[in-house]
């Protein structure tokens, strides 16, 4: 069956359009409630923890759930304000029946969104959205009032969760001497990033800290990293960091300046690991990996594979293989050694370690690495066009990769959402790939 409301993360749209309603998302509240319910044991009562980023619709949006969860004979628990992978370890240790994390990471205050974490701290499966989105079509009851949910604040949320982070920092190391800025793009992770880099011994200069429900990622954070490209050479700091609006993307800044993205910090989490003697199998990227990462960790004598673009998949495939490290270029980065789920804030204090171990800056580590330009166009065509069939689409595509032989890609992949082909090409030289992709792209603009 096709999902009708879940996408890649969860349900996501603008605040106050549907789906993102309150009259939904309180029916999408007791539909999970009941599926979740019907999972239970014989005599078991389901519980259910609330998390959210800085957006003002948050408030909105957990009393919908609240309600909803209230009305299906669901308790939840409330912890306010939390990182996305805050919210995973949470349910876990908690034991609860499951986690909501009402957020839509990157995206402007303006959108809203709801995902779901299972009792292990992953991402729900699709047979479980598929089970909501068959509840959501039945008509909203609610149980008797003896039966109805009870809700119930968590107050030291935050704290248990920076504890967990600290604890996946090696414990003989520290990272006193260091200077660091920390961007939490006015999201998730301003009250809890800055004091895990702090308690393990960092000065620590904080930015994008004061949150007031509208400025979330606006112009901080890792989908707008000039702010802390600045404070970083303004400071002189050692090291930049910044996370997203819910705390589970990554970029990283150096004394330099230049700025790491997830690919690159993918390769150093692989590198470090083999160096440690230890055992991961392989790596798994995204389509939109760039080859000169799929090539490094190849010359580490191990496996990779690309999963579809989202960390949900890294995660299926990383499951299916056994392996423990992956990621995208947009930071998200998974160390399944460490948790469940992608965490920013533990991604950042894996490459530190990396970093206090060898005695080396990023760029040092990274060496050896040379990132091949990328060319990403996005070409709106005509309705009706299907890119698949075109026969000429095709033999352009195969006179690009005899053009590059091997020391390229070409990435051809249609919008969810509209009628836009995105054509990638990657090559060794910067000119050339731009030059490829537009001689595709001009194929496409003129059906």
């Amino acid at each position: 069956m096709k999902k009708q409301y879940f996408g890649t993360d969860g349900i996501r749209g603008e605040v106050g359009q549907f789906p993102i309603v309150p009259e939904f998302i309180t029916r999408l509240g007791y539909a999970a409630g009941k599926v979740l319910s019907s999972q239970a044991k014989p005599g078991e009562r389901c519980k259910i923890l609330i998390g959210k980023d800085t957006r003002v619709s948050g408030y909105l949006l957990e009393a919908a759930l609240e309600a909803g969860f209230a009305a299906a004979g669901v308790d939840v628990m409330l912890c306010g304000p939390m990182p996305t992978p805050g919210v995973a370890y949470l349910t876990k240790a908690l034991r609860l029946s499951a986690g909501v994390v009402i957020s839509a990471s990157h995206n402007p205050y303006q959108d809203n969104g709801i995902k779901f974490f299972s009792a292990e701290g992953g991402k729900l499966n699709d047979e479980f959205e598929l089970a909501i989105e068959a509840e959501l079509a039945k008509p909203m009851g609610c149980v008797s009032s003896k039966e109805l949910g009870k809700a119930f604040r968590i107050d030291d949320a935050a704290g248990r969760y920076i504890e967990f982070c600290k604890s996946t920092f090696p414990g003989e190391l520290n990272l006193k001497g260091m200077k660091l800025v920390v961007d939490c793009a006015h999201g998730a992770a301003y009250h809890t990033a800055p004091h895990v880099f702090h308690e393990l011994g960092a000065e620590v200069i904080s930015i994008g800290v004061q949150p007031d429900g509208r400025n979330i990622n606006d112009g901080f954070g890792a989908t707008a990293p000039a702010a802390l490209i600045a404070k970083v050479k303004e400071t002189k700091a050692d090291l930049g960091i910044a996370l997203d609006g819910d705390a589970d993307r990554l970029q990283m800044v150096d004394a330099s300046g230049r700025l790491f993205n997830g690919d690159e910090l993918l390769y150093v989490l692989a590198k470090d690991r083999m160096d440690r003697g230890q055992s991961i199998g392989g790596v798994v990227g995204t389509l939109m990996t760039n080859l000169a990462i799929e090539n490094a960790i190849k010359g580490l004598g191990i496996g990779f594979e690309r999963a579809n673009v989202g960390d949900r998949y890294v995660l299926e495939l990383l499951k299916q293989k056994g392996w423990i490290i992956g990621g995208e270029g947009s930071g998200h980065l998974l160390c399944l050694d460490q948790h469940s789920t992608g965490d920013g804030t533990i991604a950042a204090l894996q490459v530190l370690a990396a970093m206090s171990q060898t005695k080396k800056g990023l760029a040092q580590l990274l060496d050896s690495v040379k990132i091949f330009p990328q060319v990403l166009l996005n070409i709106k065509f005509k309705a009706g066009y299907d890119w698949k069939l075109d026969d000429k689409l095709k033999s352009k595509i195969s006179q690009v990769e005899n053009v590059l032989k091997g020391t390229g890609r070409v990435l051809i992949r249609a919008s969810g959402t509209e009628p836009v082909l995105r054509v990638m090409v990657e090559a060794q030289d910067a000119d050339l790939a731009m030059s490829l992709a537009k001689s595709i792209a001009d194929l496409v603009s003129i059906t």
